[in-house]
Order: structure tokens, then sequence, then C-alpha cells
């Protein structure tokens, strides 16, 4: 497979405090057409690690060290200008809540309309069939364009910000905790649309999510982090199957089975005074 990502030593910090590690020396690649999972507690560092990529790290917070490597380019250099013409349209990135991801005194029309106006100049008749294959595409009836985001429910609005997101058929998806807010009829439908325009696009996944669970729907690999650093990753079936890190056995610890039978236990951190490695 062609290597479509690779991040090598990622370190992010506190911009005035650079002694605290938030991200700590972080290092995986990603496949063209496969998804990789980054699961974890919060503040393990997976949406840190995902808005580094993307170059979207507030002003209070500093990328230290490490690279970024896109399509065999180096993104850690470039400026706010360049990285606009890789969002949206070579990249794209789901947030976690579309409530506070979208505008709401703008319809969601043309808040989908506005990646394609910039990156591939529709104007007219052009942009509105655009927009509404768009919403179609997602499962969302193409008058909708209309709608403002608190007319439409959590899962529409979350199936408009994946349209946004794949306007302009990106090379690689950022999904960041993208069901997070949904309930779990509709987050089933969520991942299963992912997954099918994963596939009918040939895009990259590199989905963020602290449930095992949603790592064994959909995962081709997964990393595993804690406190800012990785401490197991691999295929997805040899570390559901074979996990080596006590911090992973015990996330997996926490899925449900399927006839609420298993005993739900609470993450154990007693490995931490036991010398394994974070």
């Amino acid at each position: 497979m062609t290597e479509l990502l690779r991040i090598e030593g990622l370190t992010v910090t506190p911009a005035n405090a650079p002694e605290k590690l938030l991200v700590n020396n972080v290092s995986f690649t990603l496949e063209a057409g496969k998804t990789t999972c980054v699961v974890g507690e919060s503040g393990s560092g997976k949406s840190l690690t995902a808005l580094s990529v993307m170059g979207l790290l507030s002003s209070q917070l500093k990328l230290a060290q490490g690279r970024v490597i896109f399509q065999g380019q180096d993104l850690t250099g470039l400026g706010n200008e360049a990285m606009r013409q890789i969002r949206g349209q070579r990249i794209g990135m789901i947030f976690q809540e579309p409530m506070t991801s979208l505008n709401p005194v703008l319809t969601v029309g043309k808040q989908i309309g506005e990646t394609l106006i910039v990156h591939q100049g529709l104007k007219g008749q052009a942009l509105k069939a655009k927009v509404a294959a768009l919403l179609e595409q997602v499962g969302i009836p193409a008058g909708r364009a209309n709608s403002y985001p608190d007319e439409l429910s959590g899962g529409q609005r979350q199936r408009v910000m994946i349209a946004m997101s794949i306007a302009c058929e990106p090379a690689m998806l950022i999904a960041d905790e993208p069901t997070t807010a949904l309930d779990v009829t509709v987050q089933a439908q969520i991942l299963k649309l992912l997954d099918e325009l994963k596939t009918r696009m040939n895009m990259a996944m590199l989905f963020i999510t602290h449930d095992f669970g949603v790592v064994a729907d959909i995962a081709d690999d997964v990393v595993v982090m804690f406190r800012g650093e990785i401490v197991e990753s691999g295929p997805v079936a040899s570390v559901l199957q074979h996990p080596q890190h006590p911090y992973t056995r015990a996330l997996l610890d926490c899925v449900p089975d399927a006839d609420g039978k298993k005993p739900l236990k609470p993450i154990d951190y007693a490995w931490l005074n036991e010398g394994v490695a974070a």
C-alpha cells in the first residue's frame, strides 16, 4: 500500500511551559485507503495530534518538534496560506461537536458551498447542484440546503459536517470523535456512512475515538495513546486479540458485550506503579 501520512516524533507543549509535554514523541503512519484509529481517554493527546496535522493548534500551544509528512510534503514548515490550500481540499476534518462547528446564522447549504467556492471556484447553478448532490450523498434531502443548523437533528448536523469535509474529495479524512454526542442508533448510521464513503472515494481516514467498540468496527490499524504517548500500536486484529500493554487491556475491559453480561471494570492504573512504561 502507498504511505499517505507519516508523523515523526511529534511533540506538543504549552507555549509558555515547554517542559510540559502534552504530546510526546508520537510517530505512526497511515496508508492510502486505510483507517487508523487513535484511541485513548480524554486528555491523552488524540485531538492535539489531529490538530497538529491540520496546523490548527491554538496560539497557546507549540509544536516543539517533529514532522508531519503528507503525500511526501512536510506540512510543519508551511505558512497559513499554504495550509489553507490543503485543508478542505486534500485533507478534510470532522470536528467533535457539529453544533459548535457550524455557523448558526448561515444555512447549511451555504456553509457546504464555502469549501467549493474557495477550492473549486464553483458558483451559480453548478454550486447549488454540487451542494445538493453532497447532501444526498450523506443521506439528507437536497431541499434541506436552506435549513439552519438548529433546524436539524444532531445526526443530521453531523452528516452536514461530513458533507463539508468530503466536498472536494480529499485524500485523507480526519474524524475527531464524530459520534460522541449521538445516540447509539445514530452513531451506527454515521460509522456505516463514513466507511462507505471511505471505500467509495478511496480515502484514508484518521479516526479519533475513546471507544474500542468503534475501533473494532472500522479500523485497519490502531494507535493507543496514554498521557500524550503511544503505548501500543499495530494491526487492529493483533491489538484486539493480543493486547500487550496493560492500558490497552484496561480499555478493552471497558467495552460491554452484546448481551450486557460482561462485568465492566474501571481502569486500573496499578501498572503505573509497577514500572511499566507509559
